[in-house]
């Protein structure tokens, strides 16, 4: 997997070689996770010194290796799901005291109308630019009325095929850099949130739609199966149909389909890379891992 492009001031090269380094250690403490590894342990099979690993995976995750490992384990989640739990909200294991902290970014979602689909948005003006996000190159297109799509791409290339292909009749407007602060502000962490709700302007059916909805109440942190999910929104049967819809989510991390596994624990499929879902699993949890230490020494 690529890494992302220059973010947060530091050098495109470098932080896309970091991004790799952060990716294989968070895959091999979990894969290790039974074994307790240790930081000498992690930094061997990265080829890195112990001093640099420390550095690199605390600035990128907000905990160190060793916290990182007592507070994350997929096993343990996999367990409670089996098990039957509705819903794993693993914030709560990290100590978090209230529901109020879970849900620390507000979005509100409003479908484009059947006529707007229709047009192939005819009519729509569309500002769009391919960000560096921690995660990698971020398409961010937006509207007047909200953000239409956010891609993982390989550059504005793919971005641009993308939109045309969802938008054959928009007018498409390249803003290069005008989207970065936005983007900076969703993956900032959890205490640093601020400002109005975002507005989310999609297309899809109203089945979709619904099925987007329910996502928004999957809570930060938190893990869902597909057939709890369909459960969530009364349609117990529903199961098959509702992975297709979150399949064909256009907002990633927004509209946070990473959150959504099978029964059995699996990761399950991401149309962004299983990679990268298992990425995006393991920094919102660092995360509240640091909230929780955080407030306990507060």
């Amino acid at each position: 997997m690529n890494g992302p492009l220059e973010y947060a001031g530091e050098n495109a090269a470098e932080g896309g070689r970091d991004y790799v380094r952060i990716r294989d250690a968070i895959r091999y403490l979990i894969a290790h996770a039974g074994e307790q590894p240790r930081l000498a342990d992690v930094a061997a099979a990265l080829h890195l010194s112990e001093s640099r690993l420390q550095r690199l995976f605390t600035q990128w995750a907000g905990v160190s290796p060793k916290r990182f490992i007592q507070q994350l384990t997929c096993e343990a989640a996999k367990v409670r799901l089996a098990a039957g739990a509705p819903v794993l909200p693993l914030s709560h294991e990290l100590g978090l005291s209230g529901g109020s902290r879970l849900h620390d970014l507000f979005v509100t979602l409003e479908a484009m109308t059947p006529g707007e689909f229709q047009r192939g948005g005819a009519g729509l003006d569309i500002i769009w630019s391919v960000e560096a996000s921690r995660f990698g190159p971020a398409l961010l297109a937006r509207t007047d009325r909200g953000i239409c799509a956010l891609q993982f791409v390989a550059d504005e290339a793919a971005g641009e095929a993308w939109l045309q292909d969802q938008w054959p009749h928009a007018a498409l407007h390249w803003r290069p850099g005008q989207g970065q602060a936005l983007c900076e502000r969703l993956f900032s962490p959890l205490s640093e949130r601020s400002g109005a709700p975002l507005a989310l302007r999609v297309q899809g059916s109203n089945f979709q739609i619904q099925v987007w909805r329910a996502l928004l109440s999957v809570p930060y942190g938190g893990l869902i199966s597909y057939g709890q999910l369909a459960a969530r929104m009364g349609q117990p049967s529903a199961a098959r149909a509702v992975g297709s819809a979150v399949g064909a989510n256009p907002v990633a991390w927004l509209i946070p389909c990473h959150r959504v596994i099978r029964s059995e624990g699996a990761l399950g499929q991401y149309r962004w890379g299983e990679e990268r879902k298992l990425d995006l699993i393991a920094w919102e949890n660092a995360r509240l891992s640091r909230e929780a230490l955080t407030a306990s020494v507060a």
